[in-house]
C-alpha cells in the first residue's frame, strides 16, 4: 500500500475518528471535505476539497489512492448519486482502489428513506467492479445524545415507545474501519454492535441525568411500517455485541452529557 488512504466525510464525527486512527497507525491519509482547509490546520494529512453530491473535486481526491474509506453522507438525500460519482471517479483513474463503506444494521428490512439510500449505495459498491468491504454498525452514542439535547427547550423529553437500541462507540467503529482499510477486501464483514441493548426511553433518561437536568421522559407510541420493524428488533445485532464502551462511559467522557455538546457535524447521522 503506497498511495494515500482517502477518507470521505473526513471532517465529520466518524470521519475525524477514522483519520486520527489511520494517522496513529502511520498511514498516509488524504481527507475529503466540502470545505477548504482551515488556515490553522497543521495536521499531517493531505486535504482534498470536493463534493460527492456534485462530483466537484473527486477526480483529484481519488488520484493515486489505494484505499477509500467512504464515510460521507448527505442524510440519504444524495447518498446514492454521491456514491455513484465516487465509484466513477475511482474507476476513471485506471486503478482499482479498495472501497471500504460504513453502513447500518437492519437496512434490508426497514423502509426508512435514509436506510433505503444506504442499501442502494451498498448495491452500487457491490456491482462497481472495485474491490470492496462493507461494515454495518448500530447507532452511534452521540446520535442518541444529540436527539435528546435537541429537545432541551421543551417542557418534557419525548421518546419512541417500544424502541430498543444498541449504541456503539464511534471511536471503536473507526478502529474497525481503519483495520479493514489496512486489510484485504472482504465483502460484507460481520456486523458491529454496542455492548448493551437499551430502550430509547432509558437512554434519554441517562442523557438527562448526566447533564443534571430533571425532566420527565414521555414515551410516544407511533404507528408505521418503519417503527414496526424497529420495535421488532431489526436494527439490533445482539449476537454481535462486540463494542466495549457503554452509553454511560460515553456520557462520562463528554463531561456533562447532552447539554454540553450542542449540535455537531452532519456526519453524526448513523441510524
Amino acid at each position: 500500500m503506497n498511495g494515500p488512504i482517502l477518507v470521505t466525510g473526513g471532517t465529520g464525527t466518524l470521519g475525524r475518528a477514522v483519520v486520527r486512527r489511520l494517522l496513529d497507525d502511520g498511514r498516509t491519509v488524504r481527507l475529503l471535505s466540502r470545505r477548504t482547509r482551515p488556515a490553522d490546520d497543521t495536521a499531517p494529512y493531505e486535504w482534498a476539497t470536493g463534493d460527492i453530491r456534485t462530483g466537484a473535486g473527486l477526480d483529484r481526491a481519488v488520484a493515486g489512492t489505494d484505499t477509500i474509506v467512504h464515510c460521507a453522507t448527505t442524510g440519504g438525500r444524495g447518498d446514492v448519486e454521491g456514491t455513484r460519482r465516487l465509484i466513477e471517479a475511482a474507476r476513471g483513474q485506471g486503478g482499482t482502489p479498495h472501497l471500504v463503506y460504513i453502513s447500518i444494521v437492519g437496512i434490508d428490512t426497514i423502509p426508512f428513506r435514509y436506510y433505503r439510500a444506504k442499501l442502494a449505495a451498498e448495491r452500487l459498491i457491490e456491482a462497481s467492479g472495485l474491490p470492496w468491504t462493507v461494515l454495518r454498525t448500530t447507532q452511534f452514542h452521540d446520535l442518541i445524545a444529540m436527539v435528546t439535547d435537541a429537545q432541551r427547550r421543551l417542557p418534557v423529553t419525548l421518546s419512541l415507545s417500544g424502541v430498543r437500541l444498541q449504541p456503539v462507540e464511534v471511536r471503536e467503529v473507526a478502529d474497525r474501519l481503519a483495520g479493514l482499510a489496512a486489510g484485504e477486501p472482504a465483502g460484507h464483514v460481520p456486523d458491529m454492535g454496542g455492548p448493551e441493548v437499551r430502550t430509547l426511553t432509558d437512554l434519554a433518561r441517562a442523557c438527562l441525568a448526566a447533564a443534571g437536568r430533571r425532566r420527565r421522559v414521555v414515551p410516544l407510541w407511533l404507528p408505521g411500517r418503519t417503527l414496526r420493524a424497529v420495535r421488532r428488533g431489526d436494527i439490533l445485532t445482539p449476537e454481535r455485541a462486540v463494542g466495549r464502551g457503554t452509553f454511560e462511559d460515553f456520557l462520562a467522557a463528554r463531561g456533562g452529557g447532552a447539554a454540553a455538546s450542542g449540535a455537531g457535524p452532519s456526519q453524526r447521522k448513523q441510524g
